[in-house]
């Protein structure tokens, strides 16, 4: 696939979605890991990788957020429900 193809796939994508110039947009990496474990000194770095190192794996893939229509609402229950196993005194 040429870079010309790829970018004319993303922007028909874009354009499908109804996105445009003003939306905040955040690329991020996912297929990846990232060492979470601080290693003694010595250790062989093949098998055990710095604190902090990421490794992209051959799978890894690409995601492009539009954060400006992030469809998330916070839940805030409804007062007036009762649970169906309330029991009053």
């Amino acid at each position: 696939m040429t870079p010309t193809n790829i970018n004319t796939q993303v922007k028909d994508y874009i354009d499908l979605l109804g996105w445009d110039d003003s939306d905040d947009i955040e690329v991020q990496v996912g297929g990846a890991l990232t060492s979470g474990i601080h290693q003694v000194e010595g250790v062989n770095p093949k098998w055990a990788k710095p604190f902090g190192t990421i490794t992209y794996h051959s799978d890894a893939f690409i995601v492009i957020k539009n954060k400006s229509r992030n469809p998330v609402v916070s839940f805030t229950a409804d007062p007036t429900l009762k649970a169906h196993h309330s029991h009053e005194a």
